[in-house]
């Protein structure tokens, strides 16, 4: 068992150090702020809504949040600035259609293909996984990549609606 006049100990054997702290993946965090709810840890599903933080909501969990007047509030910190649904707005998201999703294997073992993204720009066609910046027209709710806004120099919106979101 060791210590019986063959062996000795090493440093290392005999002091414990302190335990490295677990790093958190940046491309994991990333899906997750693009695929799950901020205030209710489901996966998003439409009407989906954003702040002006940038963070993505559905509307229903957002509602709840408003409607609760309890002072318990579970991960109220996440929303605590939202005051009144007029601070978020309904996201008008454009589908990736190379996304599969729910149409897959619904017997038995299912497999989420997280690099893949539910939803791209219409214009410039860059999916939202979390590796290209996004923004949101508060006017319209219209999404978009930073890319493409500042590929094009307009002061309407790109897609059909047409607001003008200059002053």
């Amino acid at each position: 068992m060791g210590c019986d006049g063959g062996t000795i100990p090493k440093r290392h054997e005999l002091v414990k150090g302190p335990k490295k702290v677990e790093k958190v993946d940046k491309n994991a965090e990333l899906v997750a702020q693009w695929n799950y709810c901020t205030l209710s840890q489901e996966i998003l599903r439409r009407p989906i809504v954003a702040c002006e933080l940038g963070r993505l909501y559905n509307k229903d969990a957002i509602i709840e949040f408003l409607l609760d007047k309890s002072s318990e509030k579970a991960l109220g910190k996440a929303a605590s600035h939202i005051k009144s649904i007029k601070n978020v707005t309904e996201l008008r998201l454009s589908d990736n259609p190379a996304w599969e999703g729910d149409k897959g294997n619904t017997k038995g073992d299912k497999h989420d293909d997280l690099q893949r993204a539910r939803f791209i720009c219409p214009v410039v066609g860059l999916e939202m996984n979390g590796r290209h910046r996004f923004c949101f027209l508060r006017c319209c709710g219209c999404v978009f990549s930073e890319r493409a806004l500042k590929e094009i120099k307009a002061e309407v919106c790109h897609t059909r609606c047409m607001k003008k979101y200059f002053n």
